[in-house]
């Protein structure tokens, strides 16, 4: 990587930039208050986290009867392991080396750790409907999904959506900057081959190739490789539609939307390489240390907001009108995860069913009612007729 690809990234919209941070009656507040935001946030997700380690969830979701491919198998192993030792270079190049140089962690170095942190979301999407499994042959213990406050889709110890860590953990972190920097590689190229295109126009473009980066990576390498499934895809508009590997366009669109943002957090800075989220931090007192971590914990929640509002939002609307899994699903025990299907007396989702919560009766495979011990169905109150 370029010096140039390391520093922090001026553009024409710096201006832009100053002048509305000029329009500020209070030049502190904005950091102050995404620094409150990203403070709540990081006190929430070690709680959760806390809470998951030291409870019953954090169990290994086993397999099951099916054997995933050899060929899939060693994908995944060789990948994972890319991803794991790939990431103490990730920690050097982006937070050890610019230590040593400046004596301070730069924008990227912020970038890695938040997205890092941004691993929390990933079970959210299943939030209200299960509708996106992993594939439990990877390693894992569980997952804190339970633990989120107001969780509503049902799981047990053991029977549950597990998080293949090994791979996600350094995914989000240095995997997530990579393709960020990447996109602001392509956003530079263009403002160079075109100067006058605006900064929307730039915008647009990102977006576009955030769309196009994710359906390869997803769509064409992650998905058909087995790392994880959207059975509960709308299939009229999936690619592959009735395999383990249908894509939803709106994934694509969805975590575009999300790429595309960290790249504009990145890419759209003042003259000293600060975020728009950074406004004020001159008016930070306390020192350099306390200075750098309200600058952390903001660039923290911009990067949560991007997650939450682009993707877990509209992705529960999807959950909740998700088609019935795939047959090509339901017969790889790895990627049920023992939620439902064969071996339970649970039917996978199907919009034909009412969506069962986790302390809700479920219709079991006979299409009988089972609700929870000692629990017994609502009786009909009748109408006060006044006899």
């Amino acid at each position: 990587m370029s010096e140039r690809e390391n520093a922090p990234v001026v553009t024409e919209s710096a201006d832009k930039v100053a002048s509305l941070g000029a329009q500020v009656q209070s030049p502190g507040k904005p950091i102050r208050i995404w620094a409150v935001i990203g403070g709540a946030l990081l006190a929430l997700q070690l709680y959760v986290w806390i809470r998951w380690v030291t409870g019953p969830y954090f169990e290994r979701v086993p397999t099951g009867p099916s054997d995933p491919p050899e060929l899939m198998k060693t994908i995944l192993t060789v990948y994972t392991a890319g991803i794991v030792l790939g990431l103490p270079i990730g920690l050097w190049w982006f937070i050890v080396r610019p230590w040593r140089r400046e004596r301070r962690i730069t924008l990227d170095g912020m970038l890695l750790v938040s997205c890092g942190l941004m691993f929390f979301q990933d079970p959210l999407l299943n939030y209200l409907n299960t509708w996106c499994t992993y594939n439990t042959w990877m390693w894992n213990r569980g997952s804190w999904s339970p633990h989120i406050p107001g969780w509503v889709s049902p799981d047990e110890p053991g029977r549950q959506v597990a998080e293949p860590l090994l791979m996600n953990a350094p995914g989000y972190a240095y995997g997530v900057l990579l393709c960020t920097i990447f996109g602001c590689f392509v956003m530079r190229r263009v403002k160079a081959r075109w100067p006058g295109i605006s900064n929307l126009g730039l915008v647009g473009v990102v977006a576009v190739w955030a769309f196009l980066f994710d359906l390869v990576m997803e769509g064409l390498v992650l998905m058909p490789m087995g790392l994880y499934s959207f059975p509960g895809s709308i299939r009229s508009v999936s690619l592959n539609a009735g395999t383990y590997y249908q894509w939803p366009v709106y994934e694509g669109l969805m975590w575009g939307g999300v790429q595309a943002g960290l790249c504009c957090l990145r890419y759209f800075t003042d003259d000293r390489g600060r975020t728009v989220v950074e406004r004020g931090l001159d008016r930070i007192r306390g020192g350099f240390v306390r200075q750098q971590f309200t600058r952390f914990l903001a660039i923290f929640a911009a990067c949560s907001a991007l997650f939450f509002v682009f993707y877990n939002v509209p992705a529960q609307w999807f959950g909740m009108h998700a088609d019935p899994w795939p047959e090509d699903v339901q017969k790889r025990s790895y990627f049920t995860a023992g939620t439902c299907g064969d071996g339970t007396d649970k039917p996978c989702p199907d919009p034909a069913l009412p969506i069962p919560t986790r302390d809700s009766g479920y219709i079991d495979t006979d299409g009988r009612l089972v609700l929870p011990e000692g629990v017994e169905p609502p009786k009909t109150v009748p109408f006060d007729r006044g006899e």
